[in-house]
């Protein structure tokens, strides 16, 4: 009985690892001390393990040089036919007596393909480096060497190939990056919620269970602005607060949709959809009284076309909204075009690059087909919203320039490493590929991409990716610092030169000033620190050297003084990210153009 109650013991924390004649004997030689036993039988198995551990790792020299031969041999076998894909300009390399090969175009697109090629080398360095180390390095100097030209020739490919496959991908379809701005209360989530629900991008059970919820919480109204406002407090409130971000097609485009907050107190996130966007769409309100608000001095009509020209957007097409509370009247509708039209071809836009839709967004008229309303189609016959988006014209991807992306957020998600959300400024990315973080000045390895939650092995210009980041430390990674090409890193300064506009402003602009320099998803305290020089508008010669202060309207060169070192390109060189906004106190002050980085 004693011998059976020792052996329950025993089997509750040993389970079936030790067999039951061990236990036994173990109980006899301890005279029935169950404890006394457990520690017998575990003493005992750890020492035969060691003593396995050390029959293995002391083999004799005979065994381990053979081991490590058979082992190399495997790893010749491995790389050998793979490596003849990656020749350069038809030579073999050095090293290794194979036949040559055909070179498969597919082979060159996968750099996942080089990674895991190239991976075997040191984890057989790692495995025999304390006894066969003399053994091991030749060989792993000869991956190094097919190493580097192999990577170069995947690139030198890659660079036909991505145009190619870019095409393919969206199907004949060009990409456009699209931002929607406009006043607070103009109808901007409203009218692309209703846009996106008439596109069936919204099915009718979710916008069923919209409508119940803003009915319960008192704004039947904001049914369709639900479908981009998903956070709780945006709801709440009834506001946009951040840039809600989707994806749409058209007959001949594939649309990255961003709506951006229109309240001043969220202009700074306004600002970071703007600087994502190639083309914008201004929403204005019909209502009398609410137009007046929006476009009067501090209403944010005005700053935010500013705003997006400043960033580089140049086409642009006005909604005049709510046309419904004013009947449409063909005279309102002309009457905000002109006040509009005067006020843009001032802030920089061609007339031709300007189109003026009137809608409803709450109706759901003239969005996705031209209104049958006879008010209406009395006196205006021009497009509907989708049509006039499809008719924006795409700008040039960058795919041939070094990679950039700029990080939008930075979160933590399941596995290993962590993610990264931006747009890709210029280049593309490639899984397994390595890549320099500014400013930290970390190098990181791209783990995984992601295009609309859609995992990719590839991303190139234009697309706002998730990337999988692993090898740096994620507290070292902040919004707005730039993911660029390890050969060709972006540059980093604390002083720089630009060439700024100074819109209309309360106060004159004097050296010493505090202001915030926004710059793609960065914003960063910075100090006016020279006023160099006053000059042309038009020309660009200089009219007055070291003014004292600088006023409304003019165009000036200053030097700028930033707190800690941040990542910059010049505008010559690079105009999507040569860019910046200056604001000051809640409000824009100026915009400007990188010409010198200093330091």
């Amino acid at each position: 009985a004693r011998l059976h109650s020792c052996l329950d013991k025993m089997r509750e924390v040993l389970r079936e690892s030790v067999s039951d004649q061990v236990m036994v004997d173990a109980v006899l030689n301890s005279q029935y001390d169950a404890h006394k036993a457990l520690d017998l039988v575990l003493s005992e198995d750890c020492h035969q393990k060691t003593k396995r551990k050390v029959q293995n790792t002391v083999p004799t020299r005979k065994s381990i040089v053979g081991k490590a031969k058979e082992q190399s041999a495997r790893v010749d076998a491995d790389i050998v036919p793979k490596v003849a894909k990656m020749t350069v300009s038809g030579k073999q390399i050095t090293g290794f007596n194979i036949p040559s090969a055909n070179v498969d175009e597919n082979d060159h697109l996968r750099k996942g393909a080089v990674s895991e090629e190239v991976s075997p080398p040191p984890v057989l360095e790692a495995s025999s480096k304390s006894n066969s180390t003399a053994h091991v390095a030749p060989l792993s100097e000869e991956t190094t060497v097919i190493q580097t030209p192999s990577k170069g020739s995947v690139k030198a490919r890659q660079q036909i190939d991505v145009k190619a496959e870019l095409e393919k991908r969206q199907a004949g379809k060009q990409l456009l990056n699209l931002v929607v701005i406009g006043h607070v209360d103009a109808g901007k989530s409203t009218l692309m919620g209703h846009l996106l629900y008439l596109l069936g991008k919204v099915n009718k059970r979710i916008m069923h269970k919209y409508e119940q919820e803003s009915k319960k919480a008192g704004k039947a109204s904001f049914a369709f602005a639900w479908v981009l406002d998903e956070t709780g407090e945006e709801r709440e409130r009834g506001v946009t607060m951040d840039v809600g971000m989707t994806t749409f097609e058209t007959k001949t485009k594939a649309i990255t949709l961003m709506d951006a907050p229109g309240h001043k107190d969220f202009i700074p996130n306004m600002i970071t959809g703007a600087a994502q966007a190639d083309v914008a769409i201004l929403v204005v309100d019909a209502s009398r009284g609410e137009f007046e608000a929006g476009f009067e001095a501090g209403g944010q009509t005005r700053e935010h076309a500013l705003l997006v020209r400043s960033l580089g957007v140049t086409q642009l097409a006005v909604v005049v909204n709510k046309m419904d509370q004013v009947n449409w009247q063909p005279e309102r509708f002309k009457e905000i075009s002109n006040k509009l039209g005067h006020f843009l071809k001032q802030a920089g836009f061609k007339d031709s690059d300007v189109a003026y839709i009137p809608t409803t967004g709450l109706n759901g008229e003239n969005l996705t087909t031209r209104s049958q309303i006879p008010e209406l189609k009395a006196w205006y016959n021009g497009p509907c919203l989708l049509e006039q988006i499809d008719s924006f014209k795409s700008p040039q991807r960058p795919v041939e320039k070094p990679f950039r992306l700029c990080v939008a957020d930075v979160f933590k998600d399941q596995g290993s490493g962590f993610s990264v959300t931006g747009k890709i400024e210029a280049g593309y990315v490639q899984t397994g590929d390595r890549l320099l973080v500014m400013p930290p000045n970390e190098a990181c390895t791209i783990k995984g991409i992601a295009l609309h939650d859609e995992p990719l092995d590839w991303a190139a210009a234009g697309d706002h990716v998730t990337l999988t980041v692993t090898g740096v430390d994620i507290i070292k990674i902040n919004v707005g610092c730039i993911f660029c090409d390890q050969k060709a890193p972006i540059k980093t300064c604390m002083r720089f030169r630009a060439r700024v506009l100074i819109f209309s402003i309360d106060i004159p602009i004097t050296q010493g000033l505090p202001v915030l320099l926004h710059y793609q998803t960065l914003s960063e305290p910075c100090t006016i620190r020279r006023l160099v020089s006053v000059l042309h508008k038009s020309t660009g010669e200089v009219l007055k050297k070291k003014p004292k202060c600088l006023t409304k309207g003019q165009n000036a060169l200053i030097e700028l003084q930033a707190q800690r070192p941040v990542p910059l390109e010049l505008y010559k060189d690079f105009k999507e990210l040569g860019r910046f906004m200056l604001r000051y106190s809640g409000s824009s002050v100026a915009a400007g153009v990188v010409t010198e980085i200093k330091e």
